[in-house]
């Protein structure tokens, strides 16, 4: 590079214009630059001023935002299993029922899944033991292997186990239970939460994931089991002392998101009791940064707490059913929320506004031969593509009615 000598060589008005912008920009950017007063002629720098204003720069770094998925209860109900053995063996197949493998579930998810496969970390309440066979429906589950294997196929990434229906099988099932998830774990990358060994080391029921830079803690809390728990497996409940530990925990983790998941309320009712408030209330005051119930099987309302300190804490009471045997009141109709975190420059977390999608399970013989969950909207204006008319406006009464008693609004 050749260095320049002799004197400076006068500059001409253009690259007199163009060094005063460059001026402008770098003294803008670092907040030394005062506000033009108006020129009566339209002067140079009033209009750079105007487009500067109309056009910023982008800045240097912009938010990053995780999405998070949530489905409801994932049923298998005897009139299921029946079912998907009914198409395994049509397609060929000739395993007795007591096989893992003599089951085809595949239309159960496929209209959602990719909604399920597209977010960062999807999460599901697994409503059923997998305590080998015989497999069994209500009201003691035990679901074939390949089931989970199915949902974690479909995407769902984290398995909530604190529920009612873990101890179904008792403490053999529970731990056998448990094992597969590890063995999954392995194979499929699925995680889960509210249930642990304490026989295994590291064996905690506190979850932590990951999702684009973001540290999420995972609590799931059951109000009980149908089944008595036993000393050594043991699921985490929605007593002070559990949610106590759980919080002191995930803080002791130094998670950047606490999401709360506790499996409680009224069966089969539309809007929150006033037990789940006062839960909900202390999460929210304890750390929780968003809380997201399971159990009642059907979609009940939302609310946003604020906190003592002035957090606001999202509550969504109940995502009802994603996949089951159902057909009672409401039961049908499901809630997939999708939760969006933004994380920021400085490193603080944002929880966007939650998106609402509703969903639909129909029975075989009703959209078609098997169990399949749709999106409402999909298929609400679609009445030639069911089988039955009835089922079409059973849907069609309980969505325009459970939007109208819960408050939640669809996402177009």
């Amino acid at each position: 590079m050749q260095k320049m000598t002799g004197n400076i060589p006068t500059m001409t008005p253009r690259i007199i214009c163009v060094l005063f912008f460059m001026a402008m920009a770098v003294m803008q950017a670092s907040g030394q630059l005062r506000e033009v007063p108006p020129s009566r002629h339209g002067q140079p720098e009033q209009r750079f001023m105007e487009e500067w204003k109309r056009n910023p720069p982008r800045p240097l770094q912009t938010a990053d935002t995780a999405v998070l998925v949530f489905i409801g209860d994932v049923m298998l109900h005897t009139r299921q299993m029946e079912n998907s053995h009914e198409r395994y063996l049509r397609k060929g197949g000739s395993a007795p029922a007591s096989d893992h493998e003599a089951y085809d579930f595949s239309p159960y998810l496929e209209d959602i899944r990719d909604s399920i496969m597209a977010a960062d970390v999807t999460v599901a309440n697994m409503e059923f033991t997998l305590g080998g066979p015989p497999f069994t429906g209500y009201p003691s589950f035990s679901a074939p292997d390949s089931y989970a294997r199915y949902m974690a196929e479909c995407g769902v990434d984290v398995f909530l186990t604190a529920n009612n229906h873990i101890c179904d099988k008792g403490q053999k099932g529970f731990g056998r239970t448990l094992r597969k998830y590890r063995e999954m774990e392995k194979s499929h990358g699925i995680k889960t939460a509210g249930s642990h060994d304490t026989e295994c080391p590291g064996s905690t029921g506190i979850l932590y994931v990951r999702a684009r830079g973001i540290k999420i803690a995972i609590l799931n809390f059951t109000y009980g089991t149908n089944v008595p728990a036993g000393k050594r497996y043991k699921a985490y409940m929605t007593s002070i002392s559990d949610m106590e530990h759980a919080m002191g925990q995930a803080k002791a983790g130094k998670a950047d998101l606490i999401i709360a998941l506790p499996h409680w309320g009224n069966e089969y009712t539309l809007r929150h009791s006033k037990s789940q408030e006062e839960t909900a209330e202390w999460l929210a005051e304890n750390g929780a940064d968003i809380i997201i119930g399971s159990h009642p099987h059907v979609v009940q309302d939302c609310d946003t707490i604020v906190t003592a300190g002035g957090r606001k804490v999202p509550v969504i009471y109940s995502l009802g059913n994603i996949i089951s045997n159902m057909s009672a009141p409401d039961t049908q109709l499901g809630l997939m929320l999708t939760v969006r975190v933004a994380i920021h420059p400085d490193g603080a977390t944002e929880i966007l506004r939650p998106e609402y999608r509703f969903t639909w399970c129909s029975l075989p013989g009703r959209l078609t031969d098997s169990h399949k969950t749709v999106f409402v909207r999909d298929y609400i204006g679609r009445q030639d593509a069911w089988q039955s008319s009835y089922e079409w406006l059973k849907m069609k009464k309980t969505y325009f009615r459970v939007r109208r008693e819960t408050g939640i609004e669809d996402m177009e």
